[in-house]
């Protein structure tokens, strides 16, 4: 039997964030797990949606994914060439859409030629006119959606991590993108696709994945996760207001990292 190759693994992953008081003569010494020990597997060919409340984790998921960030403990194994579809990310305000594109090419040390060929493909995917000859800061942020899709799509990466893209912009150009993210799918390539949208999820995906709390919840069946996912969404929504605080508050306490009482040296006299 053939050993199952996968595109992704990660191995007892933990991304750790300090948390920043607003208040400079009050110091917040406080450090807390944006993941803590996450660990799944991904095969090649897979297309994994990716399911979570705000504040759960998974723009740090999709970055570490991404290879934008880094992870602080443990380890995170990548088989093949990857790129973040996320609104703004990726993209130089000052430059025009045409510069971008040529920016993003020159990056990862592309040809001239090819970047001409992605060029030609990205004018035609999104759509923008004229706009694509203005620097990004005037474009409004479904403008911004295609721009980004658009140069990731046709970069042709091994895996595409999509991080709420399709959140913006119209349904039309929505309906676009997935048609297209179909195409790769068929394809072979390995898509991770974050969003809120059940609906999109469960149509889409092959399996699913619930992250709450910073913490792998659940990996697998897609109708499962997805049923698991809107059932907890929905007793959420139906707490008060001062629930859903204890409910937040409780969640974040467990993501805290403790910090070690320093014990003095008598104590360390008397215990040896």
């Amino acid at each position: 039997m053939m050993k199952k190759e996968y595109a992704i693994e990660f191995k007892h992953v933990s991304k750790i964030y300090s948390l920043k008081s607003k208040d400079k003569k009050h110091a917040m010494d406080k450090r807390f797990y944006a993941l803590k020990d996450i660990s799944f597997k991904i095969p090649q060919g897979e297309v994994v949606g990716i399911l979570g409340t705000n504040g759960s984790g998974k723009s740090t998921l999709s970055v570490i994914l991404a290879g934008i960030s880094e992870v602080d403990e443990g380890e995170m194994i990548v088989q093949g060439e990857q790129a973040l579809i996320a609104i703004n990310t990726g993209l130089n305000q000052q430059l025009t859409g045409l510069e971008n594109i040529e920016l993003k090419g020159a990056l990862l040390g592309l040809s001239k030629k090819r970047i001409k060929e992605i060029t030609e493909g990205v004018i035609e995917f999104a759509e923008i006119g004229d706009f694509l000859y203005q620097p990004v800061k005037k474009y409004s942020s479904g403008m911004k959606s295609r721009l980004g899709f658009s140069i990731n799509l046709c970069l042709d990466p091994d895996i595409l991590i999509v991080d709420e893209a399709l959140s913006v912009g119209d349904k039309g150009f929505a309906q676009k993108c997935i048609d297209k993210m179909e195409e790769l799918k068929n394809e072979g390539k390995t898509i991770v696709f974050i969003s809120h949208s059940l609906v999109q999820v469960r149509e889409f995906c092959d399996t699913a994945m619930w992250i709450e709390g910073g913490m792998l919840k659940e990996y697998g069946d897609i109708e499962s996760v997805c049923d698991h996912y809107a059932e907890y969404v929905d007793y959420y929504n139906s707490l008060s207001n001062a629930d859903k605080k204890k409910e937040r508050d409780s969640k974040f306490e467990k993501r805290l990292i403790k910090k070690e009482k320093k014990k003095s040296w008598l104590s360390k006299i008397f215990r040896s």
